[in-house]
């Protein structure tokens, strides 16, 4: 019968499984540390230096997980967007009247501009993009809002939304909410999700048929 060697009790050769998490760990501080200074400083500002500094690194170690500081901003948008369509998603899922669907979503679109990465979108003028940067840019807030316009005709079809101008509506809806990115203070005593709801119920009163 073969001797099977003895178990290793500290392997230091890490699986794969292992790197790929720990690159992700650290993929994620970096894009943490970058958007938070983006948001604190402007994409003009703030540098890669800074960033780097916070967290004890080098600025080439920025490059290799994320590459150039516009690209840096631009994962940092495109996490925003994709939190704002995940929220598109779960209101067309709820059940309920299309108000109460378009609340829904309203809560969350503020609570996500009020966070890291939302505020991150909020903060970005496209004019600071190159051109292939600002489609990309344009193209994700135009797919929210056409997404909360839909919320909106779907509330207005069934009763539940007194009918007005879509777009001027879906407009009003987003620049009230958009603005918390500026002034919440994210340390104050308001919490971003009972700050949302505040919000979206003064912007809703008057939206219900009377």
């Amino acid at each position: 019968m073969p001797i099977l060697p003895a178990p290793i009790g500290d392997n230091p050769f890490k699986s794969q499984e292992s790197r790929v998490a720990e690159r992700a760990r650290k993929r994620e501080a970096v894009l943490t540390a970058a958007v938070r200074m983006f948001n604190e400083r402007g994409f003009h500002a703030a540098s890669l230096d800074d960033v780097a500094a916070t967290l004890g690194i080098s600025k080439p170690t920025i490059y290799h997980y994320l590459g150039n500081k516009e690209q840096v901003l631009l994962e940092c948008v495109a996490r925003g967007l994709e939190q704002l369509n995940n929220a598109v998603i779960d209101a067309r899922r709820s059940p309920g009247s299309g108000l109460d669907r378009l609340v829904g979503f309203l809560c969350r679109y503020a609570q996500v501009t009020m966070e890291d990465f939302g505020r991150c979108v909020i903060r970005t003028g496209e004019e600071l993009l190159s051109a292939e940067g600002a489609a990309l840019f344009r193209s994700g807030k135009s797919a929210i809002d056409q997404a909360m316009r839909a919320l909106i005709a779907d509330g207005i079809a069934d009763g539940s939304i007194a009918p007005r101008d879509v777009k001027i509506m879906a407009f009003t809806l987003a620049g009230a909410l958009n603005w918390p990115a500026r002034w919440h203070d994210p340390a104050g005593p308001l919490d971003a999700q009972t700050a949302a709801k505040l919000i979206v119920d003064e912007l809703v009163a008057g939206l219900a048929p009377r």
